[in-house]
């Protein structure tokens, strides 16, 4: 397996903080990938993820849209994101990336950093925005692709940007499809949420939404649950802007666990929506879902996945089914929706019905697991675009990933 394009680790002058940056690869020069913020956060981790994103680009690649996926990338930064000097340290980060930022790697908001804050800084250092590397692309100009950037991000539905919703929204749209391609119905289904940050929350609410019962929610401090079923409106509308959960606000059947507890709930759906890495070689027997649906990037490490699946839990892949967020931006900037929440559901449901069938429907007919079927659609699309892509293979993990246990 070939090596990724670049590496680059970045230590802060001021407080000695480390941060990454991996391209995974280029396509048209240009890389893709979120910037995160968390204690403990590692080059490994960041080179892993930066995989992950060359195979979210390519899978969702139609012949017929504007957008032409571009190459994967990941930043990092090992700092806990309610640190007082985060924004600081985040922005001579970014000073220190720019010569890449201007010209190579198109980034956005991720674990630990929300898209504000990064807009708000590219405005510090002068840049136009956190997708400059790839506006040169836009058919009819970036300045139409911001305009539509920024009416999209200023729509909100039930009182929360679209931004934050569109990633669960198709989580949560990639649950309900698997489940009626194996001729099961939604209604009913029991989930549980690891994490209630953007992606969590709003998988939560379109998974209610379509009639699963959300009986467990998790944030930093602990685990809630209720097997009558959540309310998820009415905790989304309390929510910190970190993800936590007002415990003055939960309902008269609701109880609290310890945080650890969400991993054995005994539910049809488990929804890793947190951090990498988070059911690991130490305890993914402790899983009881039937489905694993990784709204996280890379939340399920490979030998965890292979045990799963020889115990016929669908795993179903993180490149695929939190790709919609992704995929959203890009949509919108070259013009393949409009800046709508019914023009940006529209295609998610579009896109993730055909996906998920197409995964669903070789992974049954092959006897693999749906990620491989999911990177053997990735790499025909690769094949499909043509053209020269630098870097490593398209692949689950990163080149020479060490991936076991917890991290």
């Amino acid at each position: 397996m070939n090596a990724p394009y670049l590496r680059v680790t970045w230590t802060d002058e001021i407080t000695g903080v480390t941060g990454h940056l991996v391209v995974d690869r280029l396509r048209r020069g240009v890389a893709s990938g979120g910037v995160r913020m968390r204690s403990g956060c590692t080059l490994r981790e960041v080179t892993d993820l930066a995989g992950v994103m060359s195979l979210k680009e390519a899978v969702v690649y139609r012949p017929g849209d504007r957008y032409r996926p571009f190459g994967g990338a990941k930043g990092g930064i090992d700092l806990d994101p309610r640190h007082p000097e985060a924004r600081n340290v985040l922005k001579r980060y970014f000073l220190a990336m720019r010569p890449l930022l201007e010209h190579h790697w198109a980034t956005g908001e991720d674990l630990g950093v929300r898209q504000a804050t990064i807009d708000g800084l590219m405005t510090e250092i002068g840049m136009r925005s956190s997708v400059d590397a790839a506006l040169a692309h836009v058919p009819d100009g970036a300045e139409a692709g911001l305009r539509r950037l920024a009416h999209a991000f200023a729509v909100t539905v039930g009182e929360i940007g679209l931004g934050d919703l569109t990633g669960g929204y198709g989580v949560a749209r990639a649950v309900t499809s698997a489940l009626r391609h194996n001729g099961e119905h939604p209604a009913g289904a029991r989930a549980v949420i690891q994490g209630f940050g953007s992606m969590g929350g709003a998988t939560a609410r379109y998974l209610a939404r379509r009639g699963l019962r959300v009986v467990g929610i998790t944030d930093a401090d602990g685990l809630v649950v209720n097997p009558d079923g959540l309310d998820v409106e009415t905790m989304l509308r309390a929510r910190t802007v970190h993800g936590g959960i007002d415990r003055d606000r939960l309902g008269p059947g609701d109880r609290e666990l310890p945080g650890d507890a969400w991993i054995g709930i005994d539910a049809d759906v488990l929804v890793t929506a947190a951090v990498s890495y988070a059911v690991h070689e130490d305890n993914h027997e402790r899983v009881r879902a039937r489905y694993v649906a990784e709204a996280a990037n890379a939340s399920v490490t490979p030998g965890a996945e292979a045990a799963l699946t020889g115990r016929d839990v669908v795993v179903l892949p993180d490149f695929v089914v939190n790709s919609a967020a992704n995929s959203w931006w890009w949509w919108t900037l070259f013009g393949d929706i409009e800046p709508t929440a019914e023009s940006a559901f529209a295609k998610i449901d579009e896109t993730m019905d055909d996906l998920v069938d197409r995964m669903m429907r070789a992974a049954g007919a092959g006897g693999t697991p749906p990620r491989e079927a999911a990177v053997a659609i990735a790499e025909a699309n690769g094949a499909a675009m043509g053209g020269v892509a630098s870097g490593a293979g398209l692949s689950p993990y990163g080149a020479g990933s060490p991936v076991s246990g917890s991290a």
